[in-house]
């Protein structure tokens, strides 16, 4: 599964925007490690190394969604949105899930795969609806 940037993706503010686009290109990376494994007929060393390619590709993804929704917190309490909780409740949603349910141990990579890539479309155009109107007044890079 892949997920393509759409104009109403946008929320006017650069950063995030970027940031959006950045997790949603690492799900696709996701996407392109598995048609790889799946076109590959290897076992032994060949496999492990796309598994480990994939892991370590899933890693990443991790580390951008925490660097991004520390930056869209900070410029979300910048702007006094009000709904600052419940952004908090999601970002932590996600760390738990990375690190607790949505693992190589508890699902196939793809359907992990799929499913990071809808949780963060879902993140991306929740954000635009929501946050838009306070994050295209923002400064570039939050203080």
């Amino acid at each position: 599964m892949r997920a393509a940037w759409e104009a109403q993706f946008g929320t006017g503010h650069e950063l995030i925007d970027a940031q959006h686009q950045g997790l949603l290109t690492q799900c696709n990376l996701l996407a392109d490690l598995c048609d790889q494994a799946n076109a590959c007929s290897c076992s032994g060393a060949h496999a492990e190394a796309g598994a480990r390619a994939f892991d370590q590709a899933y890693e990443q993804l991790k580390v951008l969604a925490r660097v991004h929704f520390e930056a869209e917190a900070a410029l979300l309490a910048d702007a006094g949105y009000p709904e600052l909780e419940d952004h908090q409740f999601e970002c932590d949603e996600f760390d738990y899930l990375g690190a607790e349910i949505v693992t190589a141990e508890n699902f196939s990579r793809v359907e992990l795969q799929r499913f990071l890539t809808l949780w963060c479309v879902g993140h991306v155009s929740v954000a635009a609806a929501q946050h838009g109107s306070y994050l295209a007044g923002c400064d570039a890079a939050p203080a």
